[in-house]
């Protein structure tokens, strides 16, 4: 692809006016050849940034696996999916492949050979060794967030999946965090080292660190008056375990908090689910482990609550790497109870004063969640979805947030005030002469 055909697409289809510096850094100095290790923080525009200078390398679909991106997470690999198809949609075959998807839709869009595959390592070596694709041919690879794929033990998988890929030529690796050694099987060419780690320091200035402290060791209570008290807008609670999630979760839902929960032992679906909802805005607090601190698609957070003390200092960089992104202003707020010290890595910049009166409008969510029983597999497209419901119940454009289409159902944002109403026109009517089971997410 040509440059100025992917600068046009991110343009329509994503809504990026421009490349930022580090993503401009990027594609000119990968003109100069070699392999690329990118180190940028969470959230300054990494996949846009690599993605840019892979799609110019690569030819037109020509029957052969070219380009192979891998990811440890679901999440991240669903996010590349994405910006990739917005970019190259239309000229380039894209198969995206992960624990928890259906294994047969997998196989069925890998037998007609994309050119690129965007992958976790233990779903796409599965492939290889199923003999549902062959990676020979690829010649640029991807490891994008590095660094977490180390973490979470898929050195053994990369490795062997590396080396069935004899004919690479170019390289790009993404970091949030430094990399002390780099494995023998990468081969690395004249490697190039591109450090934006440094950027962390511009987001510390437009981020604000309160202290919240609780009179007592649970911090329930404390959290629940902490909700009324901070800005109108997307709130992660971050805690250190699955069991805290769901019992903090189930504490504010009891208390009238919209609000939802993502950790690991959740299944594929309700984790997708979980992220959506957030994103759309059916509920704008969401409980959750450090499993999303990276590598999920979230935009615009606002305020960070550390319910649990971060474990190191890398994990509390992360957990508030997802508010203050690009010029955004956001706030973190470290809850500690009466026998907790904060570690010296944690600098606060004022004491949070908590008022008894609830004054946040992150208590009332803007909007709700239709449930659509059909999605790309089906053959329903956004544009199915909005014409059909402009067309047949009382919303106007403005009253349709977003749609999440995944292969075989949909979840559509609408205005709250609307959704009852809008349920009841649509329910018994047919889309493209197909009757579907619409539901409101509760």
């Amino acid at each position: 692809m040509k440059e100025n055909e992917i600068l046009n697409r991110l343009q329509e289809r994503l809504g990026i006016d421009r490349l930022n510096d580090m993503q401009q850094i990027v594609n000119r100095r990968s003109r100069e050849g070699g392999d690329i290790v990118l180190l940028s923080p969470t959230g300054t525009g990494k996949t846009v940034a690599y993605l840019l200078p892979v799609l110019q390398a690569l030819k037109g679909d020509n029957g052969t696996v070219q380009c192979a991106i891998i990811a440890p997470s679901r999440e991240l690999v669903q996010q590349i999916d994405g910006v990739a198809r917005a970019i190259a949609g239309g000229e380039m075959k894209i198969t995206c492949c992960y624990g928890g998807h259906n294994v047969a839709d997998e196989k069925n869009s890998l037998a007609a050979v994309p050119s690129i595959i965007i992958s976790t390592p233990g779903r796409l070596l599965d492939h290889i060794n199923r003999g549902h694709v062959d990676v020979a041919t690829v010649r640029v690879l991807v490891l994008d967030e590095f660094d977490k794929s180390l973490e979470l033990g898929f050195l053994d998988e990369m490795g062997r999946i590396v080396k069935r890929m004899p004919r690479i030529v170019r390289r790009f690796l993404t970091s949030a965090t430094m990399i002390k050694e780099m494995p023998d099987f990468l081969r690395l060419n004249r490697p190039i080292e591109l450090n934006f780690l440094q950027e962390k320091r511009q987001v510390d200035s437009r981020l604000t660190v309160w202290q919240v402290r609780s009179p007592q060791k649970d911090k329930l209570e404390t959290l629940l008056l902490l909700l009324g008290n901070v800005a109108d807008g997307r709130t992660m609670i971050f805690v250190n375990y699955r069991e805290s999630v769901e019992r903090v979760h189930d504490f504010l839902a009891s208390h009238g908090i919209a609000v939802e929960m993502y950790h690991g032992g959740l299944e594929q679906i309700d984790r997708e689910r979980a992220v959506a909802l957030f994103n759309n805005g059916t509920f704008k607090v969401i409980v959750t482990t450090d499993l999303a601190a990276r590598g999920l698609d979230i935009a615009d957070v606002k305020n960070i609550i550390h319910y649990h003390l971060p474990s190191s200092a890398e994990v509390y960089t992360h957990r508030n790497g997802r508010t203050a992104r690009v010029d955004a202003a956001g706030e973190a707020y470290v809850i500690t109870g009466p026998e907790e010290t904060l570690p010296e890595y944690i600098a606060i910049d004022a004491e949070k004063m908590l008022e008894r009166t609830p004054q946040s409008g992150i208590l009332i969510p803007d909007m709700a969640s239709l449930h659509f029983n059909a999605g790309k597999k089906e053959k329903i497209s956004k544009g199915d979805i909005v014409g059909f419901l402009l067309k047949n119940s009382e919303l106007a454009a403005g009253d349709i947030g977003s749609i999440v289409l995944h292969d075989h159902y949909a979840i559509v944002a609408v205005t709250a005030a609307k959704a009852q109403a809008v349920l009841q026109q649509v329910a018994a009517l047919k889309i493209k002469n197909k009757r579907l089971k619409i539901t409101m997410i509760r």
